[in-house]
């Protein structure tokens, strides 16, 4: 009996479940019929529409968690970033907030105003001439296709690899930008590379290993390497080591855009020069309010 009457009341329940979302349905009309299919994965989660991308590129990205455009960053800018970084290291100035470094091997009696003791800048957000590097229209209009609108520049810095000293510590470990970021969501963060000229494997270009965006945050922390290794230098504590790599070999002006969970590196510089003249933009910009930091 009880049965029953409880089988009754779920017929009743299910009967109002059922007019009610009918009604629903002619309130709020969709774009097409509901199927199981409508509840599969999107075709596209680390891109958002655009006009800019063509259809390969999106679907490079999506698979790979990267992408390069050539040539996007003129000539022109890329020697005034030069010029500015050359005064920052002659000491003319001295934006605020701005860390320089230098490659662990440099002994600090060694120390001088000139370009071959400094590996880095970072932070160079209050340095008007190489924040302009985070407004140029040519870059911003990719990031966005990764982001959406209102972009804030969230880390920007420049890379000077010297050339190594037999100790291999100008190498960058494998590892994923999102371990330095405490802002989510991933998807919403991208990274944009520029090289100022020729990179390589000779002079460490960027290694990466595609499809590892679709991944999760490994743990991070300091190799256990013999000669050495530069502070923040973090790399992934486990990972499968033939996992196929891909190495950049790019042009002055040539840009990479990459997910923040993508694994990636780059090696010693086997070069007898400072390659002072190739250095790596990297501003992670990610949804938000537009600022100047």
């Amino acid at each position: 009996m009880n049965q029953s009457r409880s089988c009754g009341r779920l017929r009743i329940m299910l009967g109002h479940l059922g007019q009610r979302w009918a009604g629903a349905a002619v309130a709020h009309p969709t774009s097409g019929a509901v199927s199981p299919n409508s509840f599969q994965t999107p075709q596209f989660q680390y891109t958002r529409d655009n006009n800019v991308l063509s259809l390969e590129q999106r679907q490079f990205y999506e698979e790979n968690g990267y992408l390069v455009i050539k040539n996007l960053v003129s000539d022109a800018d890329i020697k005034r970033f030069r010029n500015e970084f050359e005064r920052i290291c002659k000491g003319e100035v001295k934006p605020e907030q701005m860390t320089i470094m230098r490659d662990v091997t440099i002994a600090k009696s060694e120390y001088a105003p000139s370009e071959r003791t400094v590996s880095k800048v970072q932070s160079f957000q209050e340095d008007e001439e190489l924040f302009r590097y985070c407004t140029l229209p040519e870059v911003l209009k990719y990031v966005e296709c990764f982001t959406g609108p209102n972009i804030m520049a969230m880390h920007t810095m420049l890379i000077n690899k010297p050339p190594d000293s037999g100790k291999k510590t100008s190498r960058h470990p494998l590892h994923q930008d999102l371990h330095y970021f405490p802002f989510r969501p991933s998807n919403d963060i991208v990274c944009a590379w520029t090289a100022m000229e020729h990179v390589d494997r000779n002079n460490g270009c960027l290694c990466v290993l595609p499809g590892t965006h679709k991944g999760y945050l490994k743990p991070h922390g300091y190799p256990k390497w013999e000669g050495g290794v530069n502070i923040m230098f973090h790399g992934i504590q486990d990972y499968d080591e033939n996992s196929p790599r891909v190495h950049l070999v790019m042009e002055k002006g040539d840009t990479v855009f990459f997910h923040p969970l993508l694994i990636h590196g780059s090696g010693w510089n086997r070069t007898q020069g400072y390659r002072k003249d190739v250095f790596r933009f990297r501003g992670r910009l990610v949804k938000g309010e537009r600022t100047n930091l």
